[in-house]
């Protein structure tokens, strides 16, 4: 089978630390990984990009077709991507701008690229302007430096409570803006921010998910049968993961409402949740840190059977 057109210039990106050559060279590229929304495969594609204020950002043209591309309904699903720029490889968060702020954007990367102008006056769909932010932890937060399973799994659980913090920040910000409407005819709530706040959440719970699905397959079998006293300790946590997934689909839920919801009693129940899932990394984090934190991180590589033997 014939190589496509797109996976030639993979190919040749991932060759040349980043580099092509034809339509593309000298051309600001990327290579975006989205898991399909249908599929839940990974699907990698080369899109140009704009570097706005700091802000990395990439537009969903298809070239002024009157749908969107696959790649921007994937991230819809599944806000999680992966991007590769140059010789570096990091993991994102796909947040599309919304209202003004997406107005404003365009913009700005039209200025840049006058060629995503054209491509808005071909098509009568509005062109995504989806940034793609780089999810860090804050200075002072998490384990510093990764050399034991115990720093790994505490870096993945900062980054968590970080999200958790995150939407709740954006939820304020919501009903903030929805307190400062002037009238019947004053501007909508919080313009710009429900896709965001939805994004945020949907990452949360896609790396939670993930996070989780690592623990029951590999992790919790292999401290299970090397530390048979976790035993009555990784039940409760395999049955508590179970609660955390109903939790995640009552979290999506709730936020779908977040439009129409009476803010204190939104507040309530998100805190209540928030309570929730804290309380199970903080049981997970007392419960298997002693012991992880006696296991390097990366694993070594296992060695090979005839590694030693000697030739003649």
């Amino acid at each position: 089978m014939p190589t496509s057109f797109n996976q030639s210039v993979i190919e040749e990106f991932r060759a040349n630390d980043g580099k092509v050559g034809g339509p593309f060279e000298g051309g600001d590229l990327l290579l975006l990984t989205t898991t399909g929304a249908r599929s839940g495969a990974e699907h990698t594609v080369p899109l140009g990009y704009v570097r706005v204020g700091g802000l990395l950002l990439v537009i969903g043209s298809a070239a002024g077709a009157p749908r969107h591309p696959a790649w921007y309904h994937n991230l819809l699903a599944h806000p999680l991507v992966r991007v590769e720029l140059g010789t570096e490889e990091f993991e994102a968060i796909a947040v599309p701008a919304e209202g003004t702020r997406r107005d404003r954007l365009f913009e700005q990367v039209a200025a840049v690229e006058p060629g995503y102008a054209d491509y808005q006056a071909h098509t009568t769909r509005l062109l995504p302007v989806v940034v793609l932010e780089r999810p860090g932890i804050e200075p002072g937060e998490g384990p510093g430096e990764i050399t034991t399973f115990a720093d790994k799994f505490l870096e993945v659980h900062t980054w968590l409570r970080a999200q958790l913090r995150h939407v709740a920040a954006e939820v304020d910000a919501h009903f903030a803006a929805r307190a400062d409407r002037t009238g019947p005819d004053g501007p909508p709530a919080a313009p710009g921010l429900g896709l965001q706040i939805r994004q945020h959440c949907l990452a949360f719970c896609q790396s939670l998910e993930f996070h989780h699905t690592g623990e029951d397959a590999h992790v919790f079998p292999a401290l299970a049968s090397r530390h048979p006293h976790l035993a009555a300790a990784l039940d409760r946590l395999r049955d508590e993961h179970r609660t955390v997934a109903r939790l995640q689909g009552e979290l999506v839920a709730l936020l779908a409402d977040i439009g129409e919801a009476d803010p204190l009693r939104f507040r309530t129940e998100l805190n209540r949740m928030a309570r929730e899932l804290t309380a199970h990394l903080d049981y997970e984090e007392e419960s298997l840190i002693p012991v992880l934190a006696g296991i390097p991180f990366p694993p070594a590589p296992p060695a090979h059977a005839g590694a030693a033997t000697a030739t003649g």
